[in-house]
């Protein structure tokens, strides 16, 4: 199993990873609806801000001992459906599809960071506790942080980065 520092050190080098890329486009091409699903980059960052609000209410939770207080989506979307979420993830592109690159980049960097610090202030054997948290029911809550590197490096920067170099 992997371990508090590895975990924390890979999405450090996941969030340096999303800046440089980022950092090599402007922002014409950023909100160009050109990737499948006619979907831009900027879609695809509010996309990962609004699924990270999830992972941060779980880790907050964790810090203060109680319930996570999850994100103001509609209840009829469970965030947590077995196999894909496609209604929720509809949802999430027509919430933020509007909003502008700037205020969709800055959520989406002050999560990433909120989540780091977040990370980093959880000790480590609350982090591997299989079942310390019954709302994880028998996971560890380092699974949250595990699910969103693998969210943002498998699912979208890796098939990002390809389509780039297309």
């Amino acid at each position: 199993m992997i371990d508090k520092t590895q975990m924390l050190a890979m999405l450090k080098e996941e969030f340096n990873n999303w800046e440089e890329l980022l950092a090599n486009l402007d922002e014409a091409q950023i909100v160009a609806r050109q990737l499948p699903d006619n979907w831009s980059i900027k879609d695809v960052m509010a996309h990962l801000m609004a699924w990270q609000q999830l992972s941060i209410a779980r880790l907050e939770a964790a810090q203060h001992h109680r319930e996570p207080v999850l994100p103001a989506w509609p209840e009829e979307l469970d965030p947590e459906p077995e196999g894909q979420p496609h209604d929720l993830n509809a949802w999430i592109y027509e919430t933020y599809r509007d909003q502008p690159w700037s205020n969709v980049y800055r959520a989406w960097r002050t999560g990433f960071l909120r989540f780091l610090e977040l990370g980093e202030a959880i000790p480590e054997k609350d982090l591997l506790e299989a079942g310390k948290y019954s709302w994880l029911e028998d996971y560890p809550l380092i699974a949250v942080l595990q699910g969103s590197y693998e969210h943002h490096h498998k699912d979208h920067l890796e098939p990002l980065w390809a389509w780039i170099k297309e």
